[in-house]
């Protein structure tokens, strides 16, 4: 896809085929879904048709998990599909798909704390936020990766699973130029 000549070596980005989302960093959202052809989300046990609107199951939720945040997913389904916290403009392709929720637990065990302040809920929402917006970077497919080659073509690295198109704000760059500075720097010692 893309390609970058570092300090004589090459870094090539590639699209990560068959990439598996997976809790690999620290998740605190736990997304309930419901969909007829897509598996989405977390699993869970709870049933949509114990429920007689959304707004009752965001109800039961909250009192069940005590959620310190909750959101609305929406899903778009149109030569593909992706998921946000809000509704699309095309009310024919998407709708309501379940919720995402962070925890009162998941937030104290994270921050170590005994209680939570509403700073912590603000960064919580936040980070919320950040989590549905990686997973659609999954579900659209947008997760990727890099080799490293030397002077002489040979493949000397290989890193796979970031997400998003801003490779600058995944890390991937960063991540292949420190290995070529480190491989540079053992050359010279």
């Amino acid at each position: 896809m893309e390609k970058i000549e570092y300090k004589g070596y090459t870094i090539e980005i590639e699209q990560e085929e068959n990439a598996k989302y997976s809790h690999i960093w620290v998740n605190l959202t736990t997304m309930i879904c419901f969909h007829k052809s897509y598996n989405l989300g977390d699993k869970h046990e709870i049933k949509h048709e114990d429920y007689a609107s959304w707004e009752e199951m965001k109800q039961a939720i909250i009192k069940r998990f005590k959620s310190v945040c909750i959101k609305p997913l929406y899903l778009f389904d149109h030569s593909g599909i992706t998921i946000s916290t809000t509704e699309f403009s095309d009310l024919s392709d998407s709708g309501q798909v379940g919720f995402v929720i962070i925890t009162r637990q998941k937030v104290l065990d994270f921050i170590k704390a005994k209680q939570i302040a509403f700073f912590i809920k603000k960064r919580a929402m936040q980070r919320l936020e950040r989590e549905v917006e990686i997973y659609d970077q999954f579900l659209k497919g947008e997760v990727y990766g890099y080799v490293v080659k030397n002077p002489e073509g040979e493949v000397v690295e290989s890193c796979y699973g970031y997400y998003g198109f801003d490779h600058e704000k995944s890390g991937l760059w960063y991540e292949a130029k420190w290995f070529i500075d480190g491989e540079l720097k053992r050359a010279i010692e």
